[in-house]
């Protein structure tokens, strides 16, 4: 089996596993994707979840964010994981988009109609160049693709570190870092997968592949699993 032909098998596999994959954070509006992926950082999606549920009854654009106290965000978020300073951050951010001079700050919003419609819709917009998103405050390589990725469609890979495990696990690739591992399926990936991957996989993670319990037995992939061959007289 050549390279195109595992990449073929893995994902045709995860694709008929997850159908219609999608992110599991709940969000109503662009700019509450962008905080609960923000605060899903080193948090579980049912973690951000539970503290969303009701801050997003409160909160649906950047003005809303500069409205409410910040000692009042900090008290609704302090059960996430490193919450200080996703709270200094999400005010950061939200200060820039509703600033002036944010129309300066990216050039996108007269050559992309997907940009402009939601601009239109929200009266602020997001980024679909997950380059420039990168450079918002708490934004980082991951946090931009997966935005992009959910409100454009944009082919891209973000990869955390499940994708990085599952992505070494079945030999896609041989890295230590998901940096590293980014870097290679963003070249190796053909662009029809590319709009499956992050979330089959993080999905596939979550409901198969866990490291408490891995459903091993039960997956096709393990004839090509590198995991399951270095622990399958457990």
């Amino acid at each position: 089996m050549n390279k195109k032909e595992k990449i073929k098998f893995i994902f045709d596999y995860l694709i008929k596993l997850f159908p219609n994959p999608k992110t599991e954070l709940n969000y109503y509006s662009p700019f509450q994707l962008m905080i609960a992926v923000i605060l899903s950082a080193q948090t579980t999606d049912k973690q951000v979840n539970k503290v969303t549920d009701k801050l997003f009854k409160k909160i649906n654009n950047p003005l809303d964010i500069v409205k409410f106290w910040e000692k009042e965000l900090l008290e609704q978020i302090k059960s996430i994981w490193l919450y200080k300073w996703k709270t200094k951050n999400i005010f950061s951010l939200s200060k820039i988009m509703i600033s002036e001079d944010y129309c300066l700050f990216f050039n996108q919003l007269k050559t992309s109609k997907s940009v402009y419609k939601l601009f239109k819709k929200y009266w602020y917009y997001i980024s679909n160049d997950w380059k420039e998103l990168k450079r918002l405050p708490w934004i980082w390589e991951k946090t931009a693709k997966v935005i992009v990725h959910v409100l454009y469609n944009v082919p891209v890979i973000a990869v955390d570190t499940h994708v990085h495990r599952i992505s070494n696990r079945l030999w896609l690739v041989k890295t230590k870092t998901p940096l590293q591992t980014s870097k290679l399926l963003e070249k190796n990936i053909d662009n029809y997968y590319k709009q499956y991957l992050h979330h089959c996989m993080i999905l596939f993670w979550r409901y198969y592949c866990g490291a408490r319990n891995p459903k091993c037995e039960e997956c096709k992939l393990k004839k090509i699993c590198n995991y399951y061959k270095k622990n399958k007289y457990w």
